[in-house]
């Protein structure tokens, strides 16, 4: 029987992937508790004690502990540490859900970010939109500036097809092949 996996690009070791060019950086982050949470979002802020308003596409997030948002009714929380909040229905009009292992998480930084960016999306970096879920690279991905870098979240099974999509760009983008 024919081996179908070989068609797949192989994912590297996400601790150490790294992509590195003239003016760009891009790497794998692990470690972060992601909860996808649907419902009455500011009864889920209350309860979960996450300050300030869920970011959107391109929106800056900043610390440890920020939420994006991704429809009306939906945002994802991103923590460096344990949410601590339990998963599944809360009487209070929300739902959360354990999203941690099924989201790779990249970062993009340097002076040639604004590239990448042309390169992934149609959309005007300095308009950021009140959704940070939008098509990036062709594929459906959560975007937005965390601190002074790039974030890319992107379903795990799509993130070898993203990583191998962002070396292609960093070439084009260190050869001068710019958008």
């Amino acid at each position: 029987m024919r081996d179908l996996a070989e068609k797949w690009s192989v994912a590297p070791d996400w601790r150490t992937a790294t992509i590195e060019v003239p003016g760009l950086k891009i790497g794998a982050v692990t470690g972060l508790h992601q909860r996808l949470v649907s419902g009455d979002l500011p009864a889920w802020a209350e309860a979960s004690g996450f300050d300030g308003p869920a970011v959107g596409a391109f929106g800056l997030a900043e610390g440890i502990r920020y939420s994006v948002r991704l429809a009306r009714d939906r945002l994802l929380a991103v923590s460096t540490t344990p949410i601590g909040m339990a998963t599944g229905w809360s009487p209070e009009g929300f739902a959360v859900t354990e999203i941690s292992a099924g989201l790779q998480v990249f970062e993009v930084e340097g002076p040639a970010l604004e590239a990448v960016i042309a390169r992934g999306t149609t959309l005007d970096p300095r308009q950021p939109s009140a959704s940070a879920a939008l098509s990036f690279a062709g594929i459906g991905a959560i975007v937005y500036r965390h601190e002074s870098k790039l974030r890319i979240q992107v379903d795990r099974g799509l993130a070898a097809y993203l990583w191998t999509w962002m070396e292609q760009a960093a070439g084009h983008i260190a050869a001068g092949n710019q958008p």
